[in-house]
Parts: structure tokens; sequence; C-alpha cells
């Protein structure tokens, strides 16, 4: 039980000592709470599911449920920009392949052997982000996804509900107030062509 609660604190203070050095890469001082990581992980049928991309990992809440709820053969891989929290991460979870750059989905698919995604979970703070980059993690998120693929993010706000229907059919958005700041969940179906 002290074990537990001394990780726990551990990854607080180092979230929130990465969020006090890059607030705009972070976006929040304090881990995604299980509740959030429940429901972004609950939004996705894993039976259907071979291979599934985590945006911006950090401390790996939503990592664990993941884990949960993922098949024996789903194939997973996470991106996580911070090379410390990256390090952590494949410690522990060693049979998944950790990333350094979400703008770059396409290349680390083609490095891993998979054709398309089913899902991409999102945890990034994209309106913090430049327009810029914003654009091209959707260019590459909408690149990797299959046909009729899912991508569900979390956001703090409904700031980004109109770019992502430009590129998706938002199918829901859930509200999760046990989390702080409390968070908004986009469950979106990638659009079909033409």
């Amino acid at each position: 039980m002290i074990v537990q609660i001394t990780a726990l604190v551990q990854e607080k203070f180092l979230f929130l000592n990465k969020f006090l050095r890059s607030p705009k890469d972070v976006g929040s001082i304090t881990p995604s709470s299980k509740y959030l990581a429940q429901a972004l992980t609950r939004s996705i049928p894993w039976d259907n599911v071979k291979a599934v991309a985590e945006l911006g990992s950090g401390t790996g809440p939503v990592t664990k449920q993941i884990q949960i709820a993922a098949k024996e053969n789903t194939r997973i891989l996470l991106f996580e920009k911070e090379p410390v929290l990256r390090k952590q991460l494949a410690r522990q979870y060693p049979e998944y392949h950790c990333h350094p750059d979400a703008s770059n989905i396409q290349e680390a698919l083609s490095t891993e052997g998979i054709e398309q995604l089913d899902a991409i979970i999102s945890g990034l703070p994209f309106f913090n982000f430049p327009e810029e980059l914003r654009m091209r993690l959707m260019d590459e998120i909408v690149a990797s996804l299959k046909p009729d693929g899912l991508f569900v993010a979390f956001q703090y706000s409904l700031q980004m509900k109109q770019l992502l229907s430009q590129y998706f059919h938002i199918e829901q958005i859930k509200v999760v107030p046990f989390n702080l700041p409390p968070a908004f969940v986009y469950v979106c179906r990638k659009r079909e062509l033409g």
C-alpha cells in the first residue's frame, strides 16, 4: 500500500514538473484520472481492434486502461514526446512500442509493419499547439486510421469540435466531471471518402 502511494505521489510530481516546464505541451497539472482513462477506452469495441495508438501517453494512466481492455494480440503503439516519460513507459510496458513524435504516425506504422490503425486514443492538448502542428497531427491521424476507424480524444473545452467535425463524424461527446480539470471525451469516426 505504501509503495502504491509513493508511486502515485512520484507520478503526480513528475507530471506537475513537466507541466511547469512546458504547460502548452502537457496541457494539465495532473495526469488523467482513472475515470477519464476508462471513458476513453470504453468507447472502443476492443474485439475488433487489431492495432491502436495512444498519442500523448504521459505517465501512463490511459495506457494502463488500454492494457486492461485490449485483447492479447492487439498491437499497441505509444507516442510520447517527453524523453523521461517515454523511457518510463518503455520500462512499464515493454511489450508496446514507444515513439517520440505523434506528427509522424505514418512513419511509425511503416517501421512497425502496420498498414492502418483501427483506433487512435489521444490526450494531446490540440488547442495549445500552433495551427500548423495541429493540422499536421490531424492529417497524420486521418491517414493512419482505417476506413471507419475511431479517433477518441479528450480535451478540456469544446474548442476542437469545429475542427474535428471537418475530419470526422462526431458520434458522441462525453463529459467526465471526475477529472482535474473536468474533461470532454470526443468519440469520432473517420469520414468515408467521396
